[in-house]
């Protein structure tokens, strides 16, 4: 299978799972607004979730995958079995650990870590407490779900780790539907949504381990040793759970920092669902294809081959993000209204989360682009230089959310966020250039340039398309006719860039024929089944 097809295997099943977000997301604003009952669920929901995007979007995998590809190079199926009943005792033991611990410690975490803005309401701090409790042996079964996932794409079965997120979504559309049906409060609706969130984590674990099982393995529970292998992997996993969750404890940040505001949380939130769409689709596929890949690749002695396969993937990111990094700019309260302004979600709160997802736009490039190039690290086992810059990057955002938010209120959180990613995103690049790890071609630089100009065009044309059709995408207006509307303009900026891509020559039919049928043939193939 090629690099790009399997992209599109991880992709389709991340967009699944980011469309059945995006109604969770629209349920939930029609269901809680931007009122106190969001910022409390938010916040409580915070903590769980930034694990699960941290582990679930291949930031365990950094470690993991390599030792587990090693495995199966040196040892076959066998030895990489005892490995991973090694991990598995000693993940599970670690695990229940730190969930016993952060349970008696959630009162202290909530009060200085995840909203101290709540600290002068009593109630609201309580309750935070509370559902954040409910929430985090989420924790648990999303890091045994990570591992999980990291040998299935090891193994090359993609589809299985990709799809199980959706079932977070199904479980929490469950509940919000349940909830507006029966006419629950937002307190009520609020607690469904804390159980449904431990219920997903559950159904999620057993859908990879049934996964696992299918592609040929099976996992005994051993008890823990801190094996060789085992202190290799804790040795590289901390440093690559820093760094792969840089956007995560960026936003951790900024949510601490926005609790001194009404709102501010759930206005966040709502900005970081949509640009979580191209960031899921095409950063997460990219990073969870790319690091086994390399990997094999590396451990093959293969260079050229990784270095094309590093080129390959920046080359693919920056296809799709940067015209989308446009069309969020220019679109951003049309998406919003068409998706969240109804029920407690007024017009007011269109504006504030627009603003936010405008600016989140400008970093989308860069939030992907990391996933594209810390892959190039961690297949050379690296995690430690990657982690150093995150560390710069994290100083940076607080530096600046705490500088900007008096001034600017919410958007100035998301024009921190964004900054910490471009410059992470720089530090990255020139590192692995100046290592020989990463190999400048003046063609990729040069259609790189192209596919800007092509997206300023599509920029441009969507700016007088937008006038036109404002009366269509108004406040009151039909819901059918604004989502027709928002279709058409998103159809149409779509026709115009990859028009103008092809035309001026920032991509060509021969190059994208190329890397569809292209397969990594110099890398060794998986054992079958």
């Amino acid at each position: 299978m090629s690099l790009v097809r399997k992209f599109m295997t991880v992709g389709g099943a991340t967009l699944g799972s980011r469309i059945f977000g995006f109604a969770r997301e629209t349920l939930m604003a029609a269901a809680l607004g931007t009122g106190p009952m969001a910022d409390i669920f938010y916040a409580a929901f915070r903590f769980p979730n930034l694990f699960r995007r941290l582990f679930a979007e291949g930031a365990f995998n950094a470690a993991f995958v390599p030792l587990f590809s090693k495995e199966i190079e040196a040892n076959g199926k066998e030895g990489a079995k005892r490995f991973s009943e090694e991990v598995f005792g000693v993940l599970f033991t670690l695990l229940l650990l730190i969930t016993i611990v952060m349970e008696l410690s959630m009162p202290l975490l909530v009060r200085f870590v995840i909203a101290p803005g709540f600290a002068d309401d009593a109630a609201k701090s309580e309750l935070t407490v509370r559902m954040a409790m409910v929430m985090f042996p989420y924790l648990m079964c999303m890091s045994l779900t990570a591992m999980m996932s990291g040998m299935l794409n090891s193994l090359h079965h993609f589809f299985a780790a990709a799809v199980a997120p959706i079932f977070l979504n199904l479980v929490m559309i469950g509940a919000l539907i349940y909830g507006l049906y029966t006419g629950a409060d937002p307190l009520t609706t609020a607690w469904h949504l804390s159980w449904g969130v431990l219920v997903a984590g559950v159904l999620q674990l057993a859908v990879v381990y049934m996964g696992v099982l299918h592609a040929g393995m099976s996992i005994g529970l051993r008890f823990p040793r801190i094996t060789p292998n085992v202190k290799r992997l804790l040795i590289l996993a901390v440093p690559a759970a820093i760094t792969g969750g840089i956007t995560q404890i960026n936003q951790l940040i900024g949510q601490a920092i926005a609790s001194a505001q009404d709102g501010a949380i759930s206005a966040l939130q709502y900005a970081d669902r949509i640009y979580q769409l191209p960031l899921g689709v095409v950063g997460i596929a990219v990073g969870v294809v790319l690091l086994p890949e390399l990997s094999r690749a590396l451990k093959g002695g293969h260079l050229a081959e990784a270095g094309n396969l590093q080129n390959r993937s920046i080359e693919f990111v920056l296809f799709l993000t940067i015209p989308a990094a446009f069309a969020l700019w220019i679109l951003s309260d049309e998406i919003i209204r068409v998706l969240y302004e109804r029920g407690a979600f007024q017009a007011q709160n269109t504006a504030v989360v627009g603003s936010i997802l405008a600016i989140y736009g400008l970093g989308l490039p860069a939030f992907v682009l990391i996933k594209a190039l810390q892959p190039g690290f961690y297949a050379r086992e690296d995690t430690r230089t990657p982690m150093r810059f995150s560390g710069i990057a994290v100083a940076v955002n607080c530096a600046l959310a705490v500088t900007l938010f008096p001034r600017l209120g919410v958007p100035g959180i998301a024009i921190a966020e964004a900054a910490a990613g471009w410059l992470s995103t720089v530090l990255l690049f020139v590192t692995l250039l100046k290592r020989g790890h990463l190999v400048w071609e003046w063609a990729l630089a040069r259609r790189t340039a192209l596919l800007v100009v092509a997206a300023a065009i599509m920029g441009g044309a969507l700016y007088s398309l937008r006038s036109v059709f404002s009366a269509s995408l108004a406040t009151g207006v039909p819901l059918l006719t604004k989502i027709g509307t928002l279709g058409l303009l998103i159809g149409i900026s779509m026709l115009i860039y990859f028009a103008a891509a092809f035309l001026i020559g920032g991509a060509d039919l021969g190059m994208i024929r190329r890397n569809l049928r292209r397969k990594a043939a110099k890398t060794p193939p998986p054992e079958p089944e």
